[in-house]
């Protein structure tokens, strides 16, 4: 099914194991690969997600490379592979990191995207030279996600039915400011959300990672807003005490995108750790 008109641009595209993976690419080919990684939510992809963070990186000599899942974007949304599961967005990435030429990288991961970059660089140090966090998900067992407000409200406003009404609602949720749920970014959501399958996000499973934190050897910064009413606080201290090389910094008057809502702040401590932390 193609995408309504006012979703987001539209790159380049890749065979990623079983799936037909969507990418945009900016910056310097030569350049170390950053893969920005986004979070689920009905109708999300990596532009909606960073569109706001790509130039500054680009401009500094990046690769930058921002892949929509399986079942986002424009990527394809089976429902023949069965569950959501972490693996299945892991391998499914995988395999399009390598059809794209991606030998080692550094991750950029929202949410489930921070939970997707963890998994792989548990499964594959080697590949990952380092980690920047936002809000991550994957901390905790899957159970601990429910009772959080932000979850809780989407859940009830998802049940009735997504319009592109409700679609406004549940992004609000994701702010503390919700001056940044613009009407572009909106529109761009929705015109992905009728695209997307419900099974996307009602059959997604994930493992709880935050136990194994201690075993991730790479540089790690992680960004998270006081204000996030979707991650369980106690994923912070998971974050810091990660290694020695793990940096957490709270961010005040911010919900669960800090990226978007704290975006300077956001580009100019993440280029300063992938070049000197």
């Amino acid at each position: 099914m193609s995408i309504p008109e006012g979703g987001p641009p539209e790159g380049r595209f890749v065979q990623a194991g079983p799936i037909r993976m969507h990418y945009l690419e900016f910056g310097d080919r030569s350049g170390h690969p950053v893969v920005f990684l986004h979070g689920s939510g009905p109708g999300n992809s990596a532009w909606a997600n960073f569109r706001l963070n790509k130039d500054a990186f680009a401009k500094e000599g990046y690769r930058v490379l921002m892949p929509d899942m399986i079942g986002f974007g424009y990527s394809d949304k089976p429902l023949d592979q069965g569950d959501y599961t972490l693996k299945l967005f892991c391998d499914t990435l995988m395999a399009g990191l390598k059809a794209m030429g991606v030998e080692k990288c550094s991750f950029v991961g929202n949410s489930l995207g921070g939970g997707v970059a963890i998994q792989i660089a548990l499964d594959h140090p080697e590949f990952v030279e380092k980690l920047i966090l936002m809000g991550p998900g994957c901390l905790e067992e899957q159970a601990e996600y429910w009772p959080m407000p932000g979850i809780k409200r989407m859940m009830e406003i998802n049940a009735g039915g997504v319009t592109k009404e409700t679609q406004a609602e549940v992004l609000k949720l994701f702010t503390y400011d919700d001056k940044h749920v613009t009407d572009e970014l909106v529109n761009m959501r929705w015109a992905v959300a009728q695209t997307q399958p419900k099974e996307v996000l009602t059959t997604m499973k994930t493992p709880e990672l935050g136990s194994r934190m201690s075993e991730l050897t790479c540089p790690i910064l992680t960004f998270w807003g006081a204000n996030d009413d979707f991650m369980p606080p106690q994923g912070k201290e998971k974050c810091l005490r990660a290694n020695e090389q793990s940096i957490l910094i709270e961010v005040n008057a911010c919900g669960h995108w800090v990226m978007i809502e704290h975006t300077r702040l956001f580009n100019t401590v993440s280029l300063d750790f992938l070049k000197h932390g």
